[in-house]
């Protein structure tokens, strides 16, 4: 069945980390860190609405400049999440900025940014037209685990030590609509803006019983009449949502290992860094990273069911198998009866 979104590494796995999740008919897209962005179009970071940060280590947050600079004078709120300290960490970036020109614009730009502080969501807004200058008392609300939501899918986060705070993710849809083109045909009607209105009814969780009128002809005012129930019977199939997980530099202690397999159990697909080789685990220890080993041995333990390494030290450049054959071979013994 067809996922309403698709997910991708921006980089190279000796790279800076980056996970791009555009959606499939939507001028909309989701990412994971910001590091190096110079693989990415001007017009995919123009669809980013949706910004989650582990940590603002340089390679995950040096591409904040550019995707700021390319939204500046549109009218649009970025939305941005970050462990505790990471408005303190936007402010300084913004802060290295003159913005006398600012009221040239006449397009409202915004920046809404979060940090998890404990079990709280902390939330400040930044206007272009001030300057940046939070002018709004920040905002509290109680946390703790799902940290964005609309109707088709949530994003959840936890903690975890890198010696500093540093978040997990997951995005899950919470099921995928997928129209049998066919049987709408057979009932008279055509393809059209309707449809998406009929999914979001079935993401609302409407009622089965509410009325559900599709326009035929708007001129003359034909219309057809179903039950919400009537209708996702004929045309719709519905299976279970895609779930993806992203886990980035993490020390390898019981508490992140238990934390990650549970978080991230049964996922579709998980990317998950594996700076060292197994032979290197004091210097992982030492960096607070995980090797191929134990990125695979997580991977197995949770029972997902694909996942993809990354973040790999330089000093491997030559040797990316080794730690992609290291990963295999923990994760296949994980799951094995």
């Amino acid at each position: 069945m067809r996922p309403s979104f698709h997910s991708r590494l921006v980089n190279e796995p000796f790279a800076d980390p980056g996970l791009f999740i555009p959606f499939l008919y939507k001028n909309r897209a989701m990412m994971f860190d910001l590091g190096d962005l110079a693989n990415l179009s001007s017009r995919d970071i123009l669809k980013i609405n949706h910004v989650f940060i582990t940590h603002t280590h340089m390679d995950h947050f040096a591409g904040f400049d550019r995707l700021l600079r390319l939204h500046l004078g549109r009218e649009k709120t970025l939305y941005l999440y970050g462990p505790e300290g990471f408005r303190k960490n936007v402010e300084g970036k913004l802060a290295g900025y003159s913005w006398n020109l600012v009221g040239n614009y006449p397009n409202r730009f915004a920046l809404n940014v979060t940090e998890v502080v404990f079990e709280q969501l902390i939330t400040k807004q930044y206007l272009c037209g001030d300057k940046f200058i939070a002018t709004k008392k920040e905002v509290q609300i109680p946390f703790r685990d799902i940290l964005y939501e609309e109707p088709a899918l949530t994003v959840s986060t936890i903690v975890l030590d890198h010696n500093i705070p540093c978040l997990g993710f997951t995005i899950k849809e919470r099921f995928h609509i997928n129209i049998m083109k066919d049987k709408v045909e057979a009932l008279g009607l055509e393809t059209g803006p309707w449809l998406n209105k009929f999914k979001q009814a079935l993401y609302h969780r409407e009622s089965p019983r509410s009325e559900f009128v599709v326009e035929l002809d708007k001129k003359n005012k034909r219309r057809k009449k179903f039950t919400l129930k009537e209708l996702s019977t004929n045309i719709a199939r519905i299976t279970p949502g895609q779930k993806i997980g992203y886990i980035v530099d993490v020390a390898y202690t019981e508490s992140n290992t238990a934390k990650i397999i549970e978080f991230v159990r049964e996922a579709d697909q998980l990317y998950i860094e594996a700076a060292f080789l197994e032979k290197h685990k004091d210097v992982a220890r030492k960096k607070n990273h995980l090797t191929a080993r134990q990125a695979g041995d997580i991977a197995g333990k949770a029972g997902v069911k694909q996942f993809k390494i990354f973040h790999f030290s330089p000093r491997y450049a030559s040797q990316a198998h080794l730690l992609e054959e290291e990963a295999l071979q923990a994760y296949m013994t994980a799951v094995a009866p």
